[in-house]
């Protein structure tokens, strides 16, 4: 609604507010002239525009200014608020129109020659006082300021055009034209053309750099909610063909065929149709992904881990195969490099080849899962962000990438109850320097000292190494993080953990000495499994120090007994010591040794039914005393 219904009554300036897509104010500020009473009367009352067909976001709150004329800095202060100026002229004066070019834009945007401009709408008022249109002198100042979004005449005597006055308004604001396109070059900005081309990439599922019709139809479901007519199709890819050359192949849509088709909307005012698109793939108003839709708001508590659950692994594996272009199984590194080509950069340093088990320099499936359930374990925040990039929630038709995380209960309810259902287990391998923790951790991904890949440890050195092992017939990863004893005990670093493997050199008795320590001043009075290990198993034992031994502290403490271990030999490290680690953080309850013990198995293995076989045995024992007697 106008300020003044009728020709006499100032328009003024007026304030409007409204709520656009994220939370924002709508500010538009109209600026103009007109046939002022002498005296000028008091600011209006806040009044609302009923939300119609032509406002999309409802009812339009506004407060009105009635002033004819203001000082400058007054003016300055209300655009500097606006999101959207309109600027409005009378269609009967001529000098009204040259003050479009003189006075108002240089106003409005006078002093933003290189930042981002405020989008203006002009506006011609009393169109019912003039036959025909004022088109033709505005059509230069239209050309000469791209900022200028659109003209609209109007009549405020006869309400004419006023709704679509400020559609046009809210459009610009919601979907504006700047970011998108520069009308001198009559080409997609760099910025848009970039999101495009990702989007293009997320959508081609074949990687053959051109969209098929269920391509095309998959892509338009997720964008608008239901897929082209065949039809419209075909309509749509002939428009194609017949402007731009290679733009369809194989009847098949190409990137430049994508890009025109946007550059297509645009020239013809059909904006919002790109900005649907950009929206819908994580994009806000400065045409970068938004924090909202890389890092959705998921709550850890303390205590909590976090790992991806079945929609995650299934969505991360079809990506996977969708960049296995040679099918043998695994993932080369051109191929990775082409699989986060829509990222800044990968989830993962280029350490990652020693933290999961590789082929030949390649990253099989299995290790490319690892690969992701460490990332989630240890920077959940940093998964939401790549699964972002890879297009999860636009791709699997999800709110966000929360959807993919399961945050697991706390840990202290796991020790209360004895047994915990996380599929991610942390081992902290805690030792003095030269003990063998590296080692340690390689022979946990099947690499002994002989194997070639080892020799590349001191070029990229990892701290983590994750794995799959079996614990009572169920897959657990296993991640162990290799931990200095010095920064225990110098410091105090965080040595929480699901089980603690203390390392020491079988054949230096100072490494144990510094491996009691630790446990004295982390675990002896905590709830978190320990055990022993001695490393190096293959070398003579060195010389006893005064003191208990590695096994009588053990036996001491109510801990297992040391477990030697070796990575030394041609042939694959043994095994058996990962899966008991991986036991203990599974049962943290079996603090005190009775990992080994038969009526541990027998409560893992048999549970209940256990008890129903000793019931029966008493019963039979009673019957043949019962004989006897």
């Amino acid at each position: 609604r106008p300020c003044g219904r009728g020709r006499k009554s100032p328009l003024g300036c007026s304030l409007f507010r409204t709520s656009p897509r994220y939370g924002n104010f709508l500010y538009i500020f109209l600026v103009g002239r007109n046939d002022f009473p002498q005296k000028v009367p008091p600011p209006g009352e806040r009044d609302t525009i009923p939300g119609g067909e032509t406002l999309r976001k409802g009812a339009l709150p506004f407060f009105c200014l009635l002033k004819a004329e203001q000082m400058v800095e007054e003016l300055q202060d209300e655009i500097n608020k606006a999101n959207v100026v309109c600027v409005v002229y009378d269609v009967s004066e001529e000098a009204t129109i040259e003050k479009i070019r003189t006075k108002w834009i240089p106003l409005v945007n006078g002093g933003t020659e290189k930042g981002p401009r405020v989008p203006i709408i002009l506006v011609g008022n009393k169109s019912d006082l003039r036959p025909g249109s004022s088109m033709e002198a505005v059509l230069p100042i239209m050309s000469q300021f791209p900022e200028i979004e659109t003209c609209v005449e109007c009549s405020a005597r006869n309400l004419r055009n006023i709704s679509e006055l400020f559609y046009y308004a809210q459009k610009a604001v919601l979907h504006p034209t700047a970011p998108l396109y520069d009308p001198e070059t009559k080409q997609l900005k760099p910025a848009c053309t970039q999101a495009l081309t990702r989007i293009f990439r997320l959508s081609d599922q074949d990687l053959d750099q051109a969209l098929s019709d269920e391509e095309l139809n998959a892509f338009q479901k997720s964008c608008f909610g239901h897929p082209l007519a065949p039809q419209a199709l075909e309509d749509v890819k002939m428009v194609v063909r017949k402007n731009v050359a290679g733009g369809v192949r194989d009847d098949r849509l190409t990137l430049d065929g994508f890009l025109f088709l946007n550059t297509l909307f645009i020239q013809r005012g059909r904006h919002e149709t790109t900005w649907t698109i950009l929206r819908r793939f994580g994009y806000g108003d400065t045409l970068e992904l938004s924090t909202d839709y890389l890092f959705p708001l998921l709550h850890v508590p303390p205590g909590c881990s976090t790992e991806l659950n079945h929609f995650g692994y299934q969505f991360v594996q079809r990506v996977f195969e969708k960049h296995d272009q040679d099918h043998d199984g695994a993932l080369s590194l051109a191929e990775l490099q082409d699989l986060f080509s829509v990222s800044p950069a990968p989830p993962w340093g280029p350490q990652f080849l020693q933290e999961v088990r590789t082929e030949a320099g390649r990253l099989p499936l299995h290790g490319y899962l690892c690969q992701w359930t460490l990332v989630t374990y240890l920077d959940v925040r940093r998964c939401l962000e790549h699964l972002g990039y890879l297009g999860y929630p636009t791709l699997c038709k999800q709110d966000s990438q929360t959807h993919a995380i399961t945050v697991t209960r706390e840990k202290r309810l796991d020790q209360e109850k004895g047994q915990t259902h996380r599929n991610v287990l942390l081992c902290k391998v805690v030792g003095a320097r030269g003990v063998g923790k590296s080692a340690f951790l390689q022979a946990f991904l099947g690499r002994g000292l002989g194997h070639p890949d080892t020799r590349e440890l001191h070029k990229t050195p990892a701290i983590y190494a994750i794995n799959t092992v079996q614990v009572n017939g169920q897959e657990k990863y296993l991640i162990l993080c290799e931990v200095n004893a010095d920064s225990l005990l110098s410091s105090a670093s965080d040595a929480a953990c699901d089980v603690a493997c203390l390392m020491f050199d079988g054949s230096d008795p100072q490494s144990f000495a510094l491996c009691t320590s630790i446990y004295k001043r982390h675990y002896m009075d905590g709830q978190t499994p320990c055990l022993f290990v001695s490393s190096k198993a293959d070398l003579p034992e060195g010389v006893p120090l005064p003191g208990l031994s590695p096994a009588e502290f053990c036996r001491r403490h109510r801990l297992p007994a040391p477990v030697p271990f070796s990575c030394a030999g041609p042939g694959e490290p043994g095994t058996a010591v990962f899966t008991r680690l991986a036991t203990m953080a599974t049962f943290p309850y079996l603090v005190h040794g009775e990992l080994h013990t038969t009526s541990f198995w027998l409560r893992v293995t048999l549970g209940a039914f256990g008890a129903a076989v000793a019931a029966i045995l008493s019963f039979s024992l009673y019957r043949v005393l019962v004989k006897s007697r």
